[in-house]
């Protein structure tokens, strides 16, 4: 049985406010949010934004490296990559060096959008109302979050440290 001390500390590992979970992924919902109404008159939604950025930024790519990138699995990169493929923005084709390999490139039109694109980033630093320095400080905290989770010790590190108590827990 435990004692009351126990009791409060094993309540308090528990509270809702407390997980890095739940504010992670209240965080991530409320940010996309902010994203919607940008995209929308661009006709992508967050995640097609996202190929988007990276093949503004890298093209032409193999499917694989986009979902490296973005670190999504084929089976959800497979329909974003389609649907931009209908709207004219990308084009999916066989590298002839590789046929085993699937090319993506942006279409004209794909490379206009980049201009309307160029708005984006200050409308959402405008409407989260945050100061750069701020947002980049939590970009490098977030980016270091993310390598630490994709260690591949992670798992077994966690397991290390089951017995301790932190002030904030998963």
């Amino acid at each position: 049985m435990r004692g009351p001390e126990e009791v409060e500390s094993a309540e308090d590992l528990l509270a809702l406010e407390r997980q890095v979970c739940f504010a992670l992924a209240v965080a991530s919902r409320s940010v996309v949010s902010l994203y919607r109404p940008l995209l929308e008159p661009m006709g992508l939604t967050h995640p097609q934004y996202l190929v988007m950025l990276a093949l503004w930024q890298h093209e032409p790519l193999s499917v694989t490296r986009i979902g490296q990138l973005l670190q999504l699995e084929p089976a959800t990169l497979s329909p974003l990559l389609k649907r931009l493929e209908v709207a004219g923005l990308v084009i999916r084709r066989r590298d002839p060096q590789n046929e085993r390999t699937l090319k993506v490139t942006l279409t004209p039109r794909g490379r206009q959008l980049r201009e309307q694109a160029l708005d984006i980033p200050p409308a959402v630093i405008e409407r989260l109302g945050m100061s750069v320095d701020d947002l980049k400080s939590l970009h490098q905290t977030l980016t270091e979050l993310i390598g630490q989770v994709n260690r591949p010790h992670a798992a077994a590190d966690m397991a290390d440290t089951e017995g301790t108590a932190p002030s904030t827990v998963g």
